[in-house]
């Protein structure tokens, strides 16, 4: 198995991508970059997961909106549970400037043979698709208070931030189940940059890396250590438990 992580662009701009292997009972960090056109994205999919390989790819966007107007069922309940933690995400609805680029390429990847997958058997050879959405995920693997905040304000502050989330992915992630060591890989994490355009940059791999851990995550536990917030209708987000 593979593991995909792709931070979505929404509606334009360079996605984070990340994507991990399984080898040996644990994960391993196989490739880490940004590319911006949707054509580019899909063939990194493609190279890293041909036709018939199983893998899974987890993409923060929503890639399924049923609804026309208003806020998905998901967004609503990420506002209700993690609103505490600062995590509640943006709403989606089809008339919103994003929703025609998100929703094509889950459509790409339902082609390819990604099945959405809102409900999963664990560890089984399968390709699948999930939404996921970092600010909780890190909240619950790291066991944090509240979101690291490096998505907006002061860039010395975010640097800050951003520099949290690159230690915890070192030091937390290789004791956790399924384990993932990023220090041992070829790939090295980029350091936290001076300049605004360069943190966005790193932001958005690292962003790629939770992504493609919680697809690790959902495909190795289920619903044992996740949570599920909607479903495959309304729009869904898996979530990892806390840990």
């Amino acid at each position: 198995m593979r593991f995909l992580g792709v931070d979505l662009g929404w509606v334009s701009g360079a996605s984070g991508l990340c994507c991990l292997g399984w080898q040996g009972n644990q994960l391993e960090l196989l490739d880490l970059q940004r590319l911006e056109a949707t054509e580019d994205l899909l063939n990194w999919v493609d190279r890293w997961l041909p036709a018939g390989e199983p893998g899974g790819i987890a993409v923060d966007a929503p890639t399924l909106i049923p609804n026309a107007t208003g806020m998905r069922s998901p967004d609503r309940l990420a506002h209700k549970h993690f609103g505490k933690y600062h995590a509640g995400c943006y709403p989606a609805n089809l008339n919103s400037p994003f929703a025609q680029r998100t929703v094509a390429f889950g459509l790409s990847l339902a082609a390819r043979g990604f099945d959405h997958a809102p409900t999963i058997v664990p560890k089984q050879s399968q390709r699948f698709q999930i939404e996921v959405f970092p600010h909780p995920a890190i909240v619950h693997l790291f066991n944090l208070e509240r979101i690291l905040k490096y998505k907006k304000g002061v860039l010395a502050e975010r640097r800050s931030e951003l520099s949290r989330l690159r230690q915890y992915i070192h030091e937390r992630l290789p004791i956790q189940e399924p384990a993932l060591d990023v220090g041992r890989a070829t790939i090295p994490i980029p350091d936290i940059p001076q300049r605004g355009a360069d943190v966005k940059a790193v932001e958005d791999q690292l962003d790629s890396i939770i992504c493609a851990y919680v697809a690790a995550h959902w495909w190795y536990w289920g619903v044992e250590r996740n949570q599920v917030l909607g479903d495959r209708a309304a729009g869904y987000i898996v979530v990892p438990n806390p840990i």
